[in-house]
């Protein structure tokens, strides 16, 4: 009798917050406080935010933290690719966390109360795929953004 032995091999999932900071020191750039302080909070979050509320959101924690390491902590992780500036049309500059896995969100903004909501959508990511080809672009990213009015506010 023929044996056979199968061997399940387990991808480990890393973290987005592990990713970052393996990422950044080996860029050769540690990992201090106000660094770790604002991977942390990104990781944390389900859609985009502004520097301002991950100042607010990190400073409990971090009674030194200006908002000024905030802003070069960000810049830093947009320069690695490890975040992306997110603008919803409210002069407002967020930030979220790049996957390291490609997946990402689109986001709908109330125009009324301001509120930013994540959403996918599979067959929207198919059917942008689809039209850069056909329109011949090697789409490298995307943002969707839809404005109108949240329920709370109909």
């Amino acid at each position: 009798m023929l044996r056979i032995d199968i061997i399940f091999i387990v991808a480990q999932t890393i973290e987005w917050n592990e990713h970052a900071l393996v990422a950044l020191r080996s860029a050769g750039l540690r990992s201090g406080g106000a660094r770790s302080a604002v991977v942390g909070f990104l990781d944390q979050q389900a859609c985009c935010v502004s520097a301002h509320e991950i100042f607010e959101g990190v400073r409990p924690d971090r009674g030194g933290l200006g908002i000024a390491s905030v802003y070069r902590v960000l810049d830093t992780l947009v320069e690695h690719a490890l975040v992306q500036r997110v603008d919803v049309g409210d002069g407002i500059t967020r930030f979220e966390a790049v996957q390291p896995d490609g997946h990402h969100h689109h986001h709908l903004v109330c125009d009324d109360c301001g509120r930013v909501q994540p959403f996918d959508d599979p067959s929207l990511e198919r059917e942008l795929r689809s039209a850069a080809g056909r329109l011949g672009y090697a789409m490298s990213t995307h943002e969707v953004v839809l404005r109108g009015a949240c329920g709370d506010c109909r």
